[in-house]
């Protein structure tokens, strides 16, 4: 029997590229007849009609199944029940809005056949803003620093993973996810294929500046501890600081006492100074915490109101981890 390759494309407000990217996936699929095929769309919460044209398309398509959250739970968690759903032999991970061209995904399964367990859609130009591309290189230049794995820079999730890497990420439980981040962490052969990332074709991006801070705090401080150390590490520089500080008043006030004029200037500045980094510090703090407090509730990763599929047994059910 041929082997099965599962796509999942998570959605968000996507009404104006689903037909696009189903119509491109089909004549894309009906050259490379090597495989047998899968498409699985996760509605995250969509306000859209992104859920009806979902509908319509699986009604048309057997090979679609639709996973339908009962509100939105984000990017991370959408591919997470696509991955808990998929059984294929390979899983390919896609955004649905065609800056990752579909094409891509046969050179990844090449090297798939090659022997690798995980290749990655590694960009070589990308038709974005001046601000995100900025921003994202400075992210991955911070993480590569800080973080105890090697993230490829210039990738996103747009990758294939074989199936004994999908039943090893099953395993983890984290709420505040970073799939890049865990796929490198699990290890396996891995390799890149370098492609041109176009331009969204509609609609409007799912990560604007507040999601994208919080996706990479979740990369920084779910894979580094760094920040916790950097905290003692400054506290022992304001130290140091503090004691050349007394020493040089109390050489002053014995070399020459008639120069060492009481100022307020420069006492309230030290103590705004000592109670900022003081707040920075109790923040870098309190983000831990609040990671360990979110973990320890052991609440669901997502909810899913209804699964339609062709699949036997799976058309209305729901969706439990894992699903082997």
């Amino acid at each position: 029997m041929k082997k099965l390759v599962s796509y999942i494309f998570p959605i968000y407000n996507e009404t104006g590229n689903i037909e696009l990217l189903h119509d491109t996936m089909q004549v894309l699929l009906a050259k490379h007849q090597d495989y047998r095929y899968e498409l699985i769309f996760v509605n995250d919460g969509s306000r859209d009609d992104s859920l009806d044209k979902l509908l319509s398309l699986q009604n048309k398509d057997e090979r679609i199944s639709v996973i339908n959250f009962s509100r939105n739970f984000g990017h991370q968690l959408a591919v997470t029940a696509g991955l808990d759903f998929a059984s294929g032999d390979a899983v390919i991970i896609m955004d649905a809005d065609m800056q990752d061209p579909p094409s891509v995904s046969m050179d990844l399964l090449k090297k798939w056949e090659e022997g690798f367990e995980v290749v990655y859609a590694q960009r070589r130009t990308r038709q974005d803003t001046l601000f995100k591309r900025a921003s994202a290189n400075l992210f991955y230049r911070v993480l590569r620093k800080l973080a105890n794995i090697d993230i490829p820079r210039n990738t996103g999730d747009f990758r294939l993973l074989d199936r004994k890497v999908v039943l090893e990420l099953r395993k983890f439980q984290e709420r505040s996810r970073f799939l890049r981040g865990l796929v490198s962490y699990v290890g396996f052969k891995q390799t890149g294929v370098l492609f041109d990332r176009d331009r969204r074709h509609a609609g409007t991006t799912g990560y604007p500046l507040r999601k994208m801070i919080k996706f990479a705090l979740d990369g920084i401080l779910g894979f580094s501890s760094a920040p916790l150390r950097l905290i003692s590490q400054f506290g022992f520089l304001i130290s140091f600081l503090s004691f050349m500080g007394i020493i040089y008043v109390l050489v002053q006030k014995v070399v020459d006492p008639a120069t060492t004029v009481p100022g307020w200037a420069f006492t309230m500045i030290a103590m705004l100074l000592m109670g900022g980094i003081q707040l920075i510090m109790l923040g870098v703090l309190g983000m831990y915490i609040g990671r360990v407090y979110t973990e320890t509730q052991q609440r669901p990763l997502y909810i899913v109101s209804s699964v339609f599929s062709s699949r036997p047994n799976q058309a209305g059910a729901s969706l439990q981890r894992p699903l082997n």
